[in-house]
């Protein structure tokens, strides 16, 4: 991931509709969820969870697909693969050994 991403990223979860939306969605699993069942779920109004959805697609934070009349987000894993890697790519001075036990906790086996 480059710096400028990364960056986006951060952006993007540095505001708290958008953090707890991400949050909302990583519980929410393969299954994700449509847009407007997180605009209820955290009580916003809808246009305003489609701007803060938007920043966080943007931004490679989730995913969406069309279902009829209806869009379901999903968490993007890759991207928050990415940006985990970004953040650990130069950890513990380059001695893999040492941040070997962080990363583990931190693999995502069997993620879509």
């Amino acid at each position: 991931m480059e710096t400028n991403h990364a960056l986006a990223a951060f952006a993007a979860l540095s505001q708290e509709t958008r953090l707890n939306v991400f949050r909302a969605l990583i519980r929410a699993g393969a299954d994700g969820m449509a847009a407007g069942e997180i605009a209820d779920l955290l009580e916003v109004r809808q246009n305003t969870m489609s701007a803060n959805l938007a920043v966080l697609l943007s931004a490679g934070l989730v995913r969406n697909k069309r279902e009829g009349r209806s869009i379901r987000y999903f968490a993007d894993l890759e991207g928050l693969r990415g940006l985990l890697s970004f953040l650990l790519e130069d950890c513990c001075g380059g001695e893999a050994a040492l941040c070997a036990p962080l990363i583990e906790t931190l693999t995502f086996d069997g993620a879509p």
